[in-house]
């Protein structure tokens, strides 16, 4: 993102930083392309940031079976058919890496999070809008010539009850990671976005416009009430974000059978976990996919009394079958 030039800057502020302009670009869309009706049979990827949301994204896009939203669509996200058809840039399918600094590489054809952009246009409570989200999905869909929609989207892990409701045959994976090594992650990259957004105003900005609250210097927690800690450079309070969110999900998961917790442990360790994943969101063919595992030495002040109760929840989820 810190690689755009003036140019393209101003298009994405044009683009994305106005909601007028924003519902514009869609009723321009709605007018001017008609999808197909497509089965409900989605993939919905939503977990804390840095479960492994990315790589699974990623590995699933691989078995060309879906439709996402990608780096081409920026920054008329909400638009994907009729900017495509007026967008005149070169595609380009040179790797480079994203601005998280953590290994995983993109270009522009790569699939990425950007479908919380229509939840800042649109009121999720609304059962007009909420159509309208069903239309966006066809629409995506139609751009691909696919029948089924990818999503990686962390901020869903909000909203898993009213995308049940919406796509009752689709299939929820909720990334889950060991919550120590997780935390320490999430405070890492949300010390290195504070820090490079002061070297570059565009990136909050940027951030601000995709709905990216998850970490960095726009940081909204995922939970915000009853907190005992809130300060965001130390990390137990993203141990107990991780606590009250996967304990939250983990509450739904009886009540809702097309969730799937994903452990991220698994994923890089068990070739046999992957290809079972492979079979409940129903792509056929197989095939392999490189998970890599970070771990970090962590040397950080922790609660203990609030690790053993986190520990008791991902302990609980990684007795989990998939299926």
């Amino acid at each position: 993102m810190n690689n755009y030039s003036w140019l393209q800057q101003k298009l994405h502020e044009f683009a994305l930083s106005s909601k007028f302009m924003r519902e514009v670009a869609f009723d321009a869309e709605i007018s001017f392309t008609t999808p197909k009706n497509n089965s409900d049979d989605h993939v919905f990827v939503s977990g804390l940031a840095r479960s492994g949301t990315t790589a699974l994204l990623n590995a699933l896009y691989q078995s060309d079976a879906f439709a996402s939203l990608s780096y081409d669509d920026m920054p008329f996200i909400l638009a994907p058919n009729l900017w495509s058809k007026i967008n005149s840039s070169s595609k380009s399918s040179d790797l480079v890496e994203r601005a998280h600094g953590d290994g995983i590489k993109v270009s522009t054809e790569s699939p990425e999070a950007f479908e919380e952009v229509f939840w800042m246009t649109f009121d999720e409570n609304e059962k007009n809008d909420q159509q309208k989200f069903k239309t966006y999905v066809q629409l995506i869909n139609h751009k691909y010539g696919k029948g089924r929609y990818l999503s990686k989207n962390n901020q869903n892990i909000r909203r898993l009850g009213l995308i049940s409701k919406l796509f009752p045959c689709s299939r929820i994976l909720i990334p889950f990671r060991h919550p120590i090594q997780h935390a320490y992650s999430l405070l890492s990259q949300h010390k290195k976005f504070i820090a490079d957004s002061k070297e570059d105003i565009f990136i909050s900005n940027y951030m601000t416009w995709i709905g990216h609250t998850e970490f960095g210097p726009n940081y909204i927690p995922i939970n915000q009430k009853n907190l005992n800690f809130v300060d965001h450079l130390h990390i137990n309070h993203w141990i107990e974000q991780w606590h009250m969110t996967y304990k939250a999900c983990y509450s739904m998961f009886k009540e809702n059978p097309n969730i799937s917790f994903i452990s991220y442990e698994k994923l890089c360790n068990d070739k046999e976990y992957w290809l079972n994943i492979l079979k409940i969101v129903g792509i056929d063919k197989p095939y392999n996919f490189i998970f890599r595992e970070s771990v970090k030495e962590i040397h950080h002040e922790l609660n203990q009394e609030l690790c053993q109760e986190t520990l008791k929840i991902y302990d609980e989820m990684s007795k989990l079958e998939v299926s």
